[in-house]
């Protein structure tokens, strides 16, 4: 396998992986994937990778900005999505990790992911990636109806101080 930057190209596949994870209904409130144009202006040009396993994509992971206020320039969201059939193999973490050694090189000090309680795999990695739980943010939005709670969890750099 092999870890890349993502490409404009890439995101057809992006895209495809994207609304498998929103079919589970555990990965993102967000009903429908985005335009390129969107994607690509909402996420952090040098965060954004994808895997490959035999010239497949498989998998890919990004930041986005937590805020345009210049207090928070160095704090930003994960996303980590993998193709179904490929969960529980490590690339998820493998993912995670490198976006992290990205994340740190381009001086960003605090990372979060805001998970399902129901993605047992996400807790997962990123527990494993170093992230704390800070608490559950109960009912904090609607999904077909129905309230969601989300976990928030946190990484803070022992790099960038």
């Amino acid at each position: 396998m092999e870890i890349r930057n993502l490409l404009p190209s890439d995101w057809a596949a992006v895209k495809s992986i994207y609304e498998k994870g929103i079919t589970t209904g555990n990965a993102t409130f967000h009903t429908s994937a985005p335009s390129w144009k969107d994607w690509d202006t909402s996420h952090l040009q040098s965060c954004r990778i994808v895997v490959e396993d035999n010239g497949i994509l498989v998998g890919w992971a990004a930041l986005t900005p937590v805020s345009s206020r210049c207090v928070y320039a160095g704090v930003a969201e994960v996303s980590v999505y993998v193709e179904p059939e490929r969960s529980g193999k490590g690339i998820g973490l493998a993912l995670l990790n490198e976006l992290i050694t990205l994340s740190e090189a381009d001086g960003i000090w605090t990372l979060q992911a805001g998970v399902f309680p129901e993605n047992i795999g996400s807790l997962r990695i990123h527990e494993k990636a170093g992230f704390r739980t800070l608490g559950i943010r109960e009912k904090i939005g609607k999904q077909n109806g129905v309230w969601r709670d989300t976990v928030l969890l946190e990484r803070r750099s022992n790099k960038i101080i």
